[in-house]
């Protein structure tokens, strides 16, 4: 059999791991932001087949005992075959999309809870993740002021961690389509689903996954509800649809608001979404009444400050809602917290008990078991890098890493407006800065190419109505990395307004 690591092996290789890890938040800033390697690049340098002996077999890699040697060559692979091949989102000149920003207490999380590598998916299997969990999800919940029928002393509401935003999005359709009736007389076919036509992909891959889409196209079951000039929901198009679907015997089933949207951070408006779901289907308590979910992956960090607080209005009226820590609030992926003020919809529709998971603390009901909160049975203990998070940099912390990146959001848009070459494209609400070259699609695809090919910094881009029944592209500069200071976001539009110079050079010979 082959031999084990010993603990000394192990803590030799971890020294050396924590110690690149360092060195690489150290020097991160100065690599390639994008990666510049083709596709099958990566993959070319790696064997084709495992290896057959390990590092302490005798012929293995690394030779002897030990496998000292084989460490090291793993470590130079590490370098010269993965790092090539990364787009650095740690990087303090990362922009592209909406950050998935770590610190180093929330790698001190994940590294303990490799390490402890237990399963809390019931209070059984290790109280300590699940209590710790609950605690710390409803510290989190009062910090963006969530109303107290989402905590866990309501008895009736309460958080938990999931991986994603989207993972969210399902379960709630799932607690959803179960208090609409289905498998209880209510027919699948009958249940309808309405979100924003800005809204995230994950709410229609859910309605897919749920039985309600056949694909991405199918909306047969799926509404996407048109927007308003700042491209949020359009309540009144809501109203109507549902109106419609009521009419004609089907069952408003759930409504997703958005609060920040992938494409330019548009809020729609969670009060007036309750208010036209109350005007049709009934108020609160209403068997009728579809779920209302918010979906604030992004912008649920920003609210730990008070003055973003107004995002969440009418969320008292909401039956469940999620962010994201991993992307704005440095805790590394996958971190999003999830809340319901109706955990019996929830567990109801994801809770089933074989004989192996009985125990006298689940049948009791005296004990959460988070299993019956999410898809999958087993779970990490994800809250541990949550709680360091949270207990190293403290509430204030966290509102000065979110003030700092909207003050320098506000400076970078300052700078598009005042150069006429360029135009802001929609509300600024937060951290991000939708904006473009005067002139055709074209021009702006070939800036953004020509800066994230440099190296020197990353851009993504979307598309927003032009006003005349089109499209046009616009960039998306969005400041959020955990080691953005102002010099990165000046040294950007600098490299910006440069590549814009050059590329109109161009075009004009």
């Amino acid at each position: 059999m082959t031999r084990q690591p010993t603990a000394a092996e192990f803590r030799e290789w971890a020294h050396r791991v924590v110690e690149w890890v360092a060195g690489y938040y150290e020097r991160v800033e100065g690599l390639p932001v994008r990666s510049r390697v083709s596709p099958g690049e990566v993959a070319a340098r790696l064997p084709g087949r495992a290896p057959e002996k390990g590092w302490g077999d005798a012929g293995g890699e690394g030779g002897a005992a030990g496998g000292g040697d084989g460490f090291e060559r793993f470590m130079r692979d590490l370098e010269e075959v993965v790092v090539p091949g990364l787009t650095h989102w740690q990087s303090p000149r990362f922009f592209g999309y909406f950050p998935s920003n770590a610190s180093y207490p929330a790698i001190v999380g994940e590294m303990l809870s490799a390490g402890l590598n237990v399963n809390g998916m019931l209070w059984s299997t290790s109280p300590a993740a699940t209590e710790v969990e609950t605690r710390v999800v409803d510290w989190l919940g009062e910090l963006i002021g969530l109303p107290g029928r989402f905590l866990s002393p309501s008895g009736t509401g309460g958080g938990c961690i999931q991986g994603t935003a989207s993972e969210s999005a399902l379960v709630a359709l799932a607690a959803a389509r179960r208090r609409a009736g289905w498998g209880r007389g209510v027919e699948l076919s009958r249940l309808t689903v309405y979100a924003s036509e800005q809204a995230h992909s994950s709410i229609v891959k859910a309605a897919m996954i749920a039985g309600l889409a056949a694909g991405p196209e199918d909306r047969r079951q799926v509404r996407l509800i048109g927007t308003d000039a700042e491209l949020a929901m359009d309540v009144g198009a809501l109203e109507a649809a549902l109106r419609e679907d009521v009419s004609a015997g089907r069952v408003p089933c759930f409504v997703v608001a958005t609060v920040g949207t992938t494409g330019t951070t548009a809020v729609d408006a969670v009060d007036r979404i309750a208010g036209a779901i109350g005007r049709v289907c009934g108020g609160e308590g209403a068997g009728a009444r579809p779920w209302l979910h918010v979906d604030a992956a992004h912008a649920g960090a920003a609210c730990v400050c008070e003055e973003h607080r107004w995002m969440l209005r009418g969320v008292e009226m909401a039956d469940s809602i999620c962010f994201n820590p991993h992307k704005w609030l440095l805790t590394n992926f996958d971190c999003d917290c999830f809340w319901t003020a109706e955990r019996a919809s929830l567990t109801g529709a994801l809770s089933i008990t074989p004989e192996y998971l009985r125990n006298a603390a689940t049948d009791a009901g005296s004990v959460i078991d988070y299993r019956d909160w999410q898809v999958a049975l087993g779970r990490r203990f994800r809250a541990l890098k949550l709680w360091l998070v949270l207990r190293c940099y403290g509430a204030e912390g966290l509102r000065a890493h979110v003030r700092e990146h909207v003050r320098l959001a506000g400076l970078f848009e300052a700078w598009v407006r005042a150069d006429g070459r360029f135009e802001v494209v929609s509300p600024r609400t937060m951290n991000l800065v939708c904006f473009r070259l005067r002139g055709g699609d074209g021009a702006n695809r070939r800036l953004m190419e020509g800066l994230n090919g440099s190296g020197s910094m990353y851009l993504s881009h979307t598309v927003v109505p032009d006003g005349a029944g089109g499209t046009k592209v616009a960039l998306r500069m969005a400041i959020g990395a955990t080691l953005t200071e102002e010099r990165h976001v000046r040294a950007a539009w600098e490299a910006i307004a440069r590549e814009a110079q050059v590329q109109g050079a161009s075009a004009a010979s």
